[in-house]
């Protein structure tokens, strides 16, 4: 008997059949890919299949028993090996991932990396954000995380002037109505001069996203997502100011704003994102105890994946800030936080597929790990990439009674 029909069966109304069928086939949709030996180290799933997408959680470079290549190029090539093992459990192979993350301790240099990435993908490409943070679990001096897709098919190469054609990324792929853009710096490609103004770095960094949004036929419109990522040497309020002049007041991108270790060419600003062709499938979501903001939405729906901005442990309202002196307490916030963003999209927990987590200290890796771990469903928690952007702040109290961030999360979510 079908499920319908047990439906009907059990005198269940035809709406009420439609909508529960429709639920049941999401969850048929949804799959935790756990290759054999795999040994993730917090409450996170190897890779998860949602519809057509696989997302593969960030993968450091130890092997089977534990060990690190003694060489730089060794230990990229394993965490590479890593990512295959998921992509491959569940079915597709390298040429399949669309987009990926790649996340260096200052001990692998960029010029490291990409022999060993032309090895890997040697045709057809993902698009690719590269940049450089202070620690990663385990010591790891790599972690890559990946999207894939299901159908090879669909996977198009976007060309485009802001990068060279012989560079081992593509400067985007569109994979149906969606484009992922890989990491664009502040920093001439053809030259490889770096303006001395900051402003004139993100102008730069904005104006060669734009050349890819262009080739792939849309503008910053159809953004849904961005990561800013800056070093130190860049002001946020310099960022701001120029980023938020290419966006719509109050419906600007769901926003990742991390600041970093370092950044390939001793660059000081990359923006990376995803995009959708089609302007009706995008919407921005806000809850109603958030106010319009000219540089970040809090969670952008791009078709039926919705991308939430990163949250803290703030707390929102006319006297906000993060009052938590702990990073158990600041997680709690955060959680929080997102959830309002989920709940306005009508979702929850449960349909979040793929996470990422900035911690301040990873001594306190499993603090967090206790907390995060509550939030989703034991049998099948979401991929998650976790790292440490920057050496330990120091923690105490501003004037105004503020703690320092300790702990930030991102989150896409599945409908």
């Amino acid at each position: 008997m079908t499920i319908a029909a047990l439906c009907y069966h059990f005198g269940m109304k035809p709406l009420v059949v439609s909508l529960l069928a429709a639920s049941l086939a999401l969850a048929v949709d949804r799959r935790v890919i756990f290759p054999a030996g795999a040994k993730p180290v917090g409450p996170y799933s190897p890779g998860i299949f949602a519809g057509e997408f696989l997302y593969v959680s960030g993968q450091g470079a130890r092997d089977a028993a534990g060990k690190f290549a003694a060489e730089p190029a060794g230990q990229v090539r394993q965490c590479l090996e890593n990512v295959r093992s998921i992509v491959e459990a569940a079915g597709l192979t390298l040429e399949h991932i669309v987009y990926a993350q790649v996340y260096l301790h200052p001990s692998v240099s960029y010029d490291t990396l990409n022999p060993v990435w032309t090895q890997y993908f040697p045709k057809n490409p993902p698009a690719r954000a590269t940049l450089g943070v202070a620690r990663m679990p385990t010591e790891t001096p790599v972690e890559i995380n990946a999207v894939a897709v299901r159908d090879l098919a669909r996977k198009k190469p976007v060309a485009s002037p802001a990068l060279a054609p012989n560079a081992p990324i593509a400067a985007g792929v569109m994979v149906g109505d969606r484009l992922y853009l890989s990491g664009l710096l502040g920093r001439d490609g053809a030259t490889g001069k770096i303006p001395e103004d900051p402003a004139a770095q993100v102008q730069l960094a904005l104006d060669r996203t734009k050349q890819t949004l262009a080739a792939a036929g849309m503008d910053f419109r159809h953004m849904v997502f961005v990561n800013p990522y800056l070093t130190r040497q860049m002001p946020m309020q310099v960022m701001n100011k120029i980023y938020a002049k290419h966006f719509e007041f109050g419906n600007t991108p769901a926003r990742a704003t991390i600041v970093v270790n370092h950044l390939p060419h001793g660059a000081n600003i990359e923006f990376t994102g995803v995009a959708i062709r089609d302007l009706t499938k995008r919407r921005a979501v806000r809850p109603k105890n958030m106010a319009p903001s000219p540089t970040a939405s809090p969670c952008v729906w791009a078709d039926d994946t919705l991308y939430c901005s990163a949250k803290s442990g703030f707390i929102p309202g006319p006297h906000g800030g993060i009052y938590a002196d702990n990073v158990e307490d600041q997680v709690r916030q955060s959680m929080r936080n997102l959830l309002d963003g989920l709940e306005e999209a009508g979702l929850d927990f449960s349909h979040v597929v793929a996470s990422n987590v900035y911690v301040d200290n990873l001594e306190e890796f499993g603090k967090m790990n206790a907390v995060y771990g509550k939030y989703f469903p034991a049998a099948s928690p979401p991929t998650r990439t976790t790292v440490s952007p920057l050496p330990q702040v120091e923690r105490r109290r501003s004037e105004s009674g503020h703690f320092p961030k300790l702990e930030e999360v991102s989150i896409v979510a599945v409908r």
